[in-house]
């Protein structure tokens, strides 16, 4: 999909309300309001903790909580923990920060585990109506039974136990007297249904495994079909949005609600948000945690939101770029470039302007008074009047960028090299003189002179320069490790691979480079872990939580260029 042909949704949040352009979601929501199906509004986000959330719920939780909000509704959080072999309280704790740093806040916090007592006596209500029973067949013989899309299943030959017997055995499931997966309750509905999830479905299995809340009170846990849609109901939710994998699944979401004759909550289906180059499948991701290929979840090369807020990404940019890319009824994929234009679009308001050289090469200024030091007035940020200046010490000896000096200079290369006059950023016009090089013949030192009469970046002769370059003074520079990432898979589409293959050989063996002796301005000397910068010429930094007072290290979020915008542009 080109993004620039994206239907556009209104951005979360923002400070100035604009026009909405409308959308299904929105207009299903209205028109329920003004037919008198629903008086109030209330959604849910419902995750599983089983892992840490990633840039595809960012888009669920925009939904749910923004479209509650703009009809002065509510949202709850709710987790669906009704596996509890793959759920943990640390998945709990980071969702809930997950989605305040997102910028929204829940109305309830709940647990389906919350609803195991009423969920349970639903279970025997419908027993004991004749429309659940107890299973004697195994996984893969219900498998079997259940035939395939072209072909109906057959009946479980204990379809039609009595009332009493499935009571009688559903009890005893409960209390733990049969093996795990041995039994299980299903729904009796069609196996003769054109939709699979029709098919008599399983509503509870024995799981003998600790609960992260309920600890070992239950042997039996409901599954997602049969827990979500009473959850629903029970918090009296009236637009229970997902994506479209759930589509056929709404048929038996309103199935369990009409048999029991609860509150009428109601499934709408949204695309699913697909990124170029990246994988959003907490299984998958958890394998490449598990496998040490990443950090951790927090990998900044990771889709996670806790990754991309350690990578300097903002939850403006996050709620922008959801804004842009929309609902719709199918699927589509949307380019990596795009959510890096509205971070890097975020950022380019909003982050400081620093001068930091990565890869140093040394600079001497052969004519500047030895010993003397300079306050250089610079601006913060262009695009805030409000940010305000700073000083940059400026002195005879300096670091500039390797690639902005070449010895033998190519075709329209207009930085430094011998006899060539360059700006230094607030600081003088410099002309190379001299070299020096090492044993390997690599140059180590350039030596230069300085016009006095050019401070701050300008001749009054009116002569110009073809380049401006940055710096950092030798003398005040602080050391500090730059982590530079790129994309963690070499592959537009990761999960594609060829027969025998695992997803992980399209892992980019260059998504990450170490830089450990870059130096920059003694301003950043004890910046906060979080805080996030333009490094000028270079691209948008962020400060890691693995600093330390004066050695902090960086992580790059996203370079100056912007391809997505050219994109976009060319689109329109």
């Amino acid at each position: 999909m080109n993004p620039s042909k994206s239907s556009v949704e209104p951005e979360m949040a923002s400070s100035a309300p604009e026009p909405r352009p409308s959308n299904f979601l929105r207009e299903k929501i209205a028109d329920d309001l003004k037919t008198g199906k629903y008086h109030h509004v209330q959604t849910r986000f419902p995750p599983e903790p089983n892992g840490y959330l990633h840039i595809g719920h960012a888009k669920a939780i925009c939904i749910d909580f923004g479209l509650a909000d703009e009809f002065g509704g509510k949202t709850n959080l709710r987790f669906d923990d009704t596996n509890p072999e793959k759920e943990d309280t640390e998945y709990v704790d980071s969702i809930q920060q997950d989605v305040r740093w997102l910028g929204f806040d829940w109305e309830g916090l709940y647990y389906a585990s919350d609803y195991f007592d009423q969920i349970y006596d639903w279970a025997i209500q419908l027993i004991k109506a004749g429309k659940a029973y107890v299973d004697d067949l195994n996984a893969d013989q219900v498998r079997e039974y259940r035939g395939t899309l072209t072909q109906p299943g057959k009946e479980s030959p204990y379809r039609n136990r009595s009332v009493e017997e499935n009571l009688d055995l559903f009890t005893r499931m409960k209390n733990g007297e049969f093996p795990d997966g041995s039994r299980t309750l299903r729904a009796k509905i069609d196996m003769a249904s054109p939709n699979l999830n029709m098919r008599d479905p399983i509503m509870y299995r024995i799981l003998r495994a600790e609960h992260h809340r309920t600890g070992n009170k239950w042997l039996i846990y409901p599954t997602y079909d049969w827990a979500h849609g009473q959850s629903d109901s029970i918090e009296k939710v009236t637009h229970s949005m997902c994506s479209l994998e759930f589509a056929d699944h709404q048929p038996l979401y309103n199935w369990f609600i009409e048999q029991l004759g609860i509150f009428p909550s109601q499934q709408i289906e949204f695309d699913r948000l697909a990124i170029t180059y990246t994988l959003l499948s907490k299984r998958k991701l958890l394998q490449l945690v598990n496998e040490k290929r990443v950090s951790g979840w927090d990998d900044p090369r990771m889709p996670t939101l806790s990754g991309m807020r350690r990578r300097g990404y903002t939850p403006e940019a996050i709620r922008n770029f959801i804004a842009a890319v929309g609902v719709s009824r199918t699927n589509g994929i949307v380019e990596l470039e795009m959510l890096e234009h509205f971070v890097r679009e975020d950022l380019n308001k909003h982050a400081p302007r620093v001068m930091a050289v990565l890869k140093p090469l040394k600079i001497v200024i052969d004519n500047y008074p030895e010993g003397q030091v300079e306050q250089m007035d610079a601006v913060n940020n262009p695009e805030d009047p409000n940010a305000g200046s700073r000083t940059v010490p400026f002195s005879k000896t300096l670091y500039i960028e390797q690639d902005d000096f070449r010895e033998v200079p190519p075709p329209k290369y207009f930085r430094l090299s011998p006899g060539k006059e360059v700006r230094l950023r607030y600081g003088y016009f410099i002309t190379a003189k001299s070299i020096v090089k090492n044993a390997l013949g690599e140059v180590i030192e350039v030596h230069c002179t300085y016009d006095p009469s050019t401070r701050g970046g300008n001749a009054p002769d009116g002569r110009k320069v073809k380049s401006t370059i940055h710096w950092v003074s030798a003398a005040h520079a602080v050391d500090a490790e730059v982590r530079m990432y790129e994309k963690l898979f070499s592959k537009e589409d990761p999960g594609a691979v060829e027969e025998g293959q695992n997803f992980t050989a399209n892992l980019n063996p260059n998504s990450l480079e170490i830089i450990s002796d870059a130096k920059l301005e003694p301003s950043l000397a004890n910046a906060a872990a979080g805080t996030r910068y333009q490094f000028e010429r270079l691209g948008y930094f962020c400060v890691d939580p693995d600093s330390k007072a004066g050695k902090p290290v960086f992580n790059r979020t996203v370079a100056l260029k912007d391809s997505w915008a050219k994109i976009e542009k060319k689109g329109r």
